[in-house]
């Protein structure tokens, strides 16, 4: 069964029409693309350069203009924005309309989702949620969605199209995304399981994942340190033990139906750092793709990495050297 799990498609649904995701298809998870304090704005050609599929994720918060009293939803690290951060619709939606229009007309439906939109929310204001759920609703056309039902547990077929919308664990998200959605309506955007903060890599992955997949709560989101006593910056080098760990972690996921990522896969010198988190970092490209190619091997769905191009690069290596990378490429 486990030589099969990487090409397994998971069925939210019974009956031939239901509509799939597919599991155990690795792709480059683009942690934070988006400029920081008016640095590196170049992050979402770069990711979009690394081939398709790929994961996209943006975070974001809300500003109020004090000289208008006007809120907006803006792309930003921070909870408290400046005002000059950019905007979802343009920084994002736009930027990929020719991607997913070109996506639609081609009709190639076995390679949805090309690109996975992931919502790190900084603030879960009332206003932003509202006002990112209302963006979604123009925008429904080009994302994947799923209906409501009555019973949370359904696990309703996927709509697939060419953006898949996900975002976190929060309560309150769920509340916008989820409850406050009639019966009947469809979903836009699909939340994570809730997470085990104190997790270690001492506990069974039945410890650290206690739910089963809902209609709202698709994906599994998880820290290296679950793999790797101590995380990124305290790892040492990449054992059999290691690879058997991250192995057990993924096929727990992939056995519940839910899609795996782990945060943040970096390696680099300070030369190298292009605004880089350190408490992500490896300390080494050498370090790094060890790690990039276990997780591609034991097929981790979402392999978040600042450094986009390397990830890409090893993926399109191993695509030639005989191992395809599912769904695409560049």
């Amino acid at each position: 069964m486990s030589m099969l799990r990487i090409s397994l498609l998971v069925l939210f649904a019974a009956g031939a029409a239901a509509q799939t995701i597919q599991l155990g298809r690795p792709m480059v998870d683009a942690h934070n693309c988006y400029p920081y304090e008016g640095q590196w704005g170049d992050r979402i050609d770069r990711a979009l350069s690394a081939g398709f599929p790929v994961s996209i994720e943006q975070d974001l918060t809300w500003y109020v203009d004090p000289a208008t009293g006007q809120g907006r939803e803006v792309i930003s690290h921070a909870e408290k924005a400046i005002g000059n951060e950019p905007d979802l619709r343009h920084y994002f939606f736009e930027r990929v309309r020719p991607i997913v229009e070109r996506a639609l007309r081609e009709n190639k439906r076995d390679t949805w989702p090309l690109i996975v939109l992931h919502f790190d929310f900084k603030s879960d204001a009332a206003p932003l949620l509202q006002s990112v759920w209302k963006l979604l609703e123009e925008y429904e056309p080009w994302l994947t969605t799923a209906q409501k039902t009555g019973n949370p547990a359904d696990l309703t077929p996927f709509d697939v199209k060419p953006i898949l919308a996900i975002t976190e664990d929060s309560v309150l998200q769920e509340d916008a995304f989820y409850r406050q959605v009639p019966v009947g309506q469809r979903l836009l955007v699909f939340g994570s399981a809730h997470m085990n903060r104190k997790g270690t890599v001492a506990m069974a992955p039945s410890a650290l994942l206690t739910e089963k997949p809902t209609t709202y709560r698709r994906w599994w989101n998880n820290s290296w340190a679950v793999v790797e006593k101590g995380g990124q910056a305290k790892a040492g080098k990449w054992t059999a033990a290691d690879m058997k760990r991250l192995k057990r972690l993924v096929d727990y996921a992939h056995d519940a139906g839910f899609l795996i990522r782990f945060y943040t896969l970096d390696g680099f010198t300070a030369a190298e750092n292009r605004g880089w988190d350190q408490n992500y970092n490896f300390g080494s490209r050498k370090a790094v793709t060890a790690r990039w190619k276990a997780a591609m091997e034991a097929g981790v769905d979402f392999i978040a990495t600042d450094q986009y191009e390397g990830l890409a690069d090893v993926m399109e290596s191993r695509a030639a050297m005989g191992t395809s990378r599912p769904g695409g490429g560049k």
